[in-house]
């Protein structure tokens, strides 16, 4: 499967921005996605993953209350709603997906999913 991440852009702190991963090459139901970021000289961090079929959803404690993620099969696309963005949301925001879903204990390694999108930039002023 084929990840496309969009929808990064520069916004001021408080704003929000909502970003799109979108799939082709398999059917995209099958698969458990994740929203990952990073910044430069630093690991790449879990922000939030969901199960097929919205069947669950876990968000990283540092965007708790702030981040919401959801996903249209029908559209083959998952999506990451930031609300309340703060400058150290600023990071590369990289999309992944795994057949299935990973066990619990593994949701936010990056190390479980299998496929990844190319990252797409969010900037926060201010």
């Amino acid at each position: 499967v084929q990840l496309q991440a969009s929808g990064g852009g520069l916004v001021q702190a408080g704003g929000s921005l909502r970003l799109s991963c979108t799939a082709s090459g398999r059917t995209f139901s099958g698969y458990g996605v994740g929203w990952f970021r990073q910044d430069p000289g630093k690991e790449r961090e879990f922000v939030a993953a969901v199960r097929r079929a919205n069947a669950g959803t876990y968000v990283g404690d540092s965007v708790k209350g702030r981040f919401t993620i959801s996903r249209d099969n029908a559209k083959n696309t998952v999506y990451l709603q930031m609300n309340g963005l703060m400058p150290e949301d600023t990071a590369v925001y990289y999309c992944a997906a795994k057949a299935g879903f990973p066990i619990l204990s593994a949701v936010r390694r990056p190390d479980s999913y299998d496929y990844w999108g190319q990252g797409t930039q969010v900037t926060v002023s201010s």
